[in-house]
């Protein structure tokens, strides 16, 4: 699961305005960007399989990033710092944190069994990633619902309809980007390309999040 991560962050935009679109795309791949980092350091483990269909990543050791309570600290942890560092009301820094969580559930439906459900614990993951088609599928298909409902949420509050398909476009890019790249083994190249992406999309939402010439009407 790659832009699909996005669709919540997308659909949470729709629901609570009041938080900054590149706050929910930044939290939406937090727990990723965590694992970028962790990777690069050793603390967390992959290789790469070719042989695999689909994803050819094996996440072999990731209980700080992907285990299930890990995932509700690190959204714990976003809901916090958008309370405190961006001074949102709370019901917008827990839509933050919800997304945060999200990320979990999201690859649950694409991982191989690797997600643990404590440290320690047993793995789970329903595996979509060994069917690519369906995969590929489901995380367009996710972008598509929730930038439909963001585009309705858009024209209630006035706002141009130029920002959102630039926004999703580029989404659906850098997917088909990912696609075409050959999955790298080295822990540094991998964990730097993977935050300079998230780092990427963050960006994109906050310009495309812009009150201007194409954010308004």
């Amino acid at each position: 699961m790659f832009v699909g991560h996005y669709a919540a962050a997308i659909a949470a935009k729709a629901v609570e305005p009041r938080a900054p679109l590149w706050a929910y795309a930044l939290a939406a791949q937090l727990v990723d960007v965590g694992w970028g980092a962790l990777i690069i350091t050793g603390a967390e483990r992959f290789s790469i399989d070719a042989d695999l269909p689909g994803n050819a990543l094996v996440l072999e050791h990731m209980p700080y990033t992907h285990s299930l309570p890990a995932a509700a600290g690190w959204a714990v942890l976003g809901a916090l710092a958008t309370r405190l560092v961006l001074r949102l009301p709370w019901a917008a820094a827990i839509m933050v944190g919800a997304v945060v969580f999200s990320h979990w559930l999201l690859d649950f439906l694409v991982h191989r069994p690797d997600l643990a459900l404590w440290f320690g614990g047993p793995k789970v993951g329903l595996g979509l990633w060994d069917y690519p088609v369906p995969e590929q599928a489901v995380e367009i298909g996710l972008i598509a619902m929730a930038a439909s409902v963001w585009g309705w949420s858009r024209g209630r509050q006035g706002l141009g309809a130029v920002a959102a398909p630039v926004f999703i476009g580029f989404l659906v890019a850098l997917q088909i980007i990912a696609m075409l790249l050959p999955a790298d083994a080295d822990p540094l190249g991998t964990g730097v390309s993977a935050i300079g992406a998230f780092l990427a999309v963050t960006l994109a939402a906050a310009f495309a999040d812009r009150r201007g010439r194409w954010g308004s009407r």
